[in-house]
């Protein structure tokens, strides 16, 4: 029984393991990331703001969610370090998410604005693009960390099901 109990807690802290595997995943791949949210109207807008290393990072992404869509309302601007519109785009879906090419270094904003009066609540972030190779590493890692220890709990539960029958 004892055997059992120790294998049950270890099993389990491969589960907790991969959990904080994954957590930790997520804050290396959004490494860089800035996020903000808020209100956009006519008369107010969001604004995100990052620098960029050219030689570092070749290209940027940026994403958008709008909470309460509707059609031909909010659009967005990618302003380069010399305040030149890069990106101009209508948002047409509630979340969107692209990639745009970092010519020089500097910072970069990320502008959400909206042509209705009412308010209209949204997130958005823009960074470095996360890098692939650490993105799916850790996936693995997590991934497998949690299967080995649901698994092995399913293994142990069946085992202790039909011990429990023999001895009965």
């Amino acid at each position: 029984m004892q055997k059992s109990g120790l294998i049950i807690v270890i099993l389990g802290l491969l589960i907790v393991t991969g959990l904080v595997v994954s957590i930790v995943g997520n804050q290396v791949t959004l490494e860089g990331i800035n996020q903000g949210n808020g209100e956009v109207s006519s008369t107010q807008t969001v604004t995100i703001s990052v620098d960029f290393d050219m030689e570092k990072t070749p290209i940027g992404i940026f994403a958008v969610q709008v909470m309460e869509f509707k059609e031909n309302t909010i659009s967005i601007k990618i302003l380069d370090p010399s305040d030149i519109e890069i990106i101009f785009q209508e948002v047409n879906d509630d979340t969107i998410e692209e990639k745009f090419d970092v010519l020089e270094t500097g910072t970069y904003q990320l502008v959400i604005q909206s042509s209705n009066d009412e308010g209209i609540y949204v997130t958005g972030a823009i960074g470095p693009l996360p890098d692939g190779n650490k993105k799916n590493i850790i996936s693995i890692i997590s991934t497998s960390t949690l299967l080995i220890g649901m698994i092995g709990l399913v293994v142990i539960g069946i085992y202790g099901i039909k011990n429990r029958k023999r001895s009965v």
